[in-house]
């Protein structure tokens, strides 16, 4: 299984095997947050994460790949990552799913968020379904593991492609940072823990989606990360 590995490499595989995941990812908002978007090659259904702003654009990458979307899955509730994620999912007719429900009290702040924001007009929402710890999710051929990873936000999830190696990681983990934990309900404490006792065992050779800038992976980021290398926080 193949994954592009560039947000603005040709979605197209340059592999001689079949592939069966396809990633496309597209910045969106004045924030350039990662909305990333996810193709079964098998069935051409996809998914997006975080589709936060700019749907046009999703829209258009969307057809670039010749994918239908079929779910809409949001790592946590902040406004660049979530802010018109319930009118995208409506707009394609496909469920909403996420996240932890301990984020409900940012996503009922978006209208006045959306205000100060300058964001077009924002709705609070309720999703399809709230996610936990240990649950999966899925489109097409395809499935993710769920893991509740607090920190940044209370109710901030991470989604995990095993096949793929790969991990939609939201605003927990950057290339050569880490998430803010200034935020109400933030924990900087939390945060390392997720990010060494749940992001960490998933293996080395994972690669991962930030939210903002560049992947990376998670091996990188343990050797060099100046806030979560193995030798700053003394991890085995």
């Amino acid at each position: 299984m193949t994954v592009p590995s560039h947000p603005d490499s040709d979605p197209r595989h340059s592999s001689s095997e079949p592939a069966t995941l396809q990633l496309a990812i597209v910045p969106v908002t004045p924030f350039q947050q990662n909305c990333s978007l996810l193709m079964c090659t098998r069935t051409g259904a996809a998914a997006a994460f975080d589709p936060g702003g700019d749907l046009e654009r999703i829209d258009a990458m969307l057809a670039q790949l010749g994918a239908r979307l079929e779910k809409v899955f949001l790592t946590h509730g902040h406004i660049d990552h979530c802010g018109q994620s319930a009118a995208f999912a409506r707009r394609h007719g496909v469920p909403l799913e996420g996240p932890h429900r301990d984020d409900k009290f940012w996503i009922d702040q978006l209208p006045g968020q959306g205000h100060r924001f300058g964001f077009p007009p924002l709705e609070a929402f309720e999703p399809d379904r709230w996610l936990d710890d240990g649950d999966t999710v899925s489109f097409g051929q395809q499935q993710l593991r769920v893991l509740h990873t607090p920190g940044h936000t209370p109710g901030h999830v991470v989604f995990f492609h095993e096949g793929a190696r790969l991990a939609i990681v939201g605003d927990v983990l950057f290339q050569g940072s880490i998430g803010r934990t200034d935020f109400p309900r933030g924990n900087h404490a939390d945060l390392i823990a997720s990010i060494t006792r749940k992001l960490w065992p998933l293996g080395s050779d994972v690669s991962f989606v930030p939210g903002h800038g560049p992947m990376s992976t998670f091996g990188e980021e343990r050797e060099h990360n100046p806030f979560v290398a193995d030798e700053v926080v003394g991890h085995d």
